[in-house]
């Protein structure tokens, strides 16, 4: 699957063999595993066996996708990543990280975003889909906001930053999506 959005350059791909080491070099970027879950401070060899057998997993209930960005007259650099985990026949989670700190705010996020809802809601047939975020990650609402998700209620808690907050769960629907994309 390759979905771009013309006016960035921004495309979602299947992950490939070395993007393990961009997510070595996120790993060491502590804002990034504070803001993401992932434990701060893993040995380069234990993010890469990781990432290594997420890029060869195959399940039919799980697809992370890289987040392409390409500049003016370059190849692409892989920014992020965007995820649809337990997916059934009609639903899934939904799931986005961008890289380094210094992308965030940019849009990044909001436009690959558009892409994986036009690709789980078009191509893939879902009807539903879940997210959940932590209670004080004010960008991660306005994010799922701005995707046209709606918040449905609490989901337990988590441990983020340190602490167990609150989780609040969001769902977008395919047919608010079409929509709401019919009107962009």
């Amino acid at each position: 699957m390759a979905s771009e959005s013309p006016a960035v350059g921004l495309t979602l791909r299947p992950l490939r063999p070395g993007d393990e080491e961009t997510a070595v070099r996120w790993g060491a970027e502590r804002e990034f595993c504070l803001a993401s879950g992932w434990t701060p401070g893993l040995a380069p060899r234990v993010l890469r066996r990781h990432w290594q057998a997420i890029i060869a997993d195959r399940s039919p209930d799980f697809l992370r996708l890289g987040i392409e960005q390409r500049g003016e007259g370059q190849g692409g650099e892989l920014v992020g990543y965007v995820d649809l985990g337990d997916i059934t026949a009609g639903s899934a989670e939904f799931g986005i990280a961008i890289g380094e700190p210094h992308r965030w705010g940019q849009g990044t996020g909001t436009r690959a975003g558009q892409l994986l809802l036009a690709h789980a809601f078009g191509p893939l047939g879902l009807s539903v889909l879940r997210a959940k975020v932590h209670a004080p990650n004010v960008r991660s609402h306005a994010l799922m906001q701005r995707l046209g998700f709606i918040p449905v209620g609490e989901s337990g808690t988590d441990l983020y930053r340190g602490a167990q907050v609150p989780l609040v769960r969001y769902e977008a629907r395919r047919e608010d999506w079409l929509r709401l994309s019919k009107s962009m």
